[in-house]
């Protein structure tokens, strides 16, 4: 069975479960999908990447905090179980600290999600650190950072030289430090999400980060398969084709109102 036990998921909850069983998290944008979700993941999770798999962009830099606030007010609407998180926007967060916090204020207070999520390393440890200080659980992301498409080059697998290792360890204890209480780890080398997950105290939650993370993420789109085409990425596994379904159904749909057979007696008011 996959379902949970009849109790709302809390950040302290989420934290104790390391070590005794994985987290299910997985994405959602509106109402209606947080629903059919909330019995099934621990973790629902408003991702930037609306604007790619929902507004069809080729990035996640155009969403807005107005966006993200909009969607995940939908979500929290329709899970009664799940704990919610919503990501915090590029250029929400990255300019100082008082941004941050003040963009996490509203994400909270508007919609009423129970944590944020920002990437990053370096140069958002003070972010995290302020927002946590401020009473809002915060979910780190390392490794692939959408947010830095361009300085990365594209959707590229990170962590891949021993250099680049080391940094990713120390920055997974650097978030840890500053407070957050869980940490995404993205398209990263599987022995290296182990490393980190062994020595970090709080939850991992891989994404193409091999089976040792403490818990799992997909983006819903891509695992339903409601994409036009199968996702990219290596770890995208798609567990059914909404898309051949929904077309299927269009399809037929049409040629009954064509043909004049759809609305017949059944359907109409007589």
């Amino acid at each position: 069975m996959s379902e949970l036990p009849n109790s709302t998921m809390t950040v302290p909850i989420i934290q104790s479960m390391k070590n005794q069983r994985k987290l299910v998290m997985l994405t959602a944008y509106d109402h209606t999908m947080a629903k059919l979700l909330d019995q099934h993941a621990d973790i629902l999770l408003v991702g930037d990447t609306l604007g790619c798999v929902v507004q069809g962009d080729q990035t996640t830099l155009g969403v807005t905090l107005e966006q993200m606030c909009y969607h995940a007010a939908m979500v929290k609407r329709g899970a009664q179980n799940a704990l919610v998180v919503a990501d915090l926007p590029f250029g929400s967060y990255q300019s100082s600290a008082s941004d941050a916090i003040q963009a996490a204020i509203r994400l909270i207070k508007e919609t009423g999600v129970s944590a944020v999520k920002l990437e990053g390393g370096g140069g958002s440890l003070a972010a995290i650190e302020q927002i946590s200080r401020a009473g809002i659980p915060v979910m780190g992301h390392l490794g692939l950072t959408p947010q830095s498409y361009h300085s990365m080059g594209g959707n590229k697998v990170q962590g891949k030289t021993q250099s680049a290792a080391q940094k990713l360890l120390e920055e997974a204890k650097a978030v840890e430090a500053a407070g957050a209480f869980s940490l995404v780890l993205e398209a990263i080398p599987a022995d290296l999400a182990k490393i980190i997950t062994q020595a970090l105290s709080i939850p991992t939650i891989g994404i193409g980060a091999g089976s040792d993370c403490d818990g799992q993420v997909l983006v819903i789109n891509d695992m339903i398969g409601l994409n036009q085409n199968q996702a990219p990425m290596r770890f995208n596994k798609e567990y059914c084709a909404v898309r051949k379904m929904i077309t299927k159904a269009a399809q037929q749909y049409a040629s009954e109102v064509r043909d004049g057979s759809f609305p017949c007696p059944q359907y109409s008011y007589l």
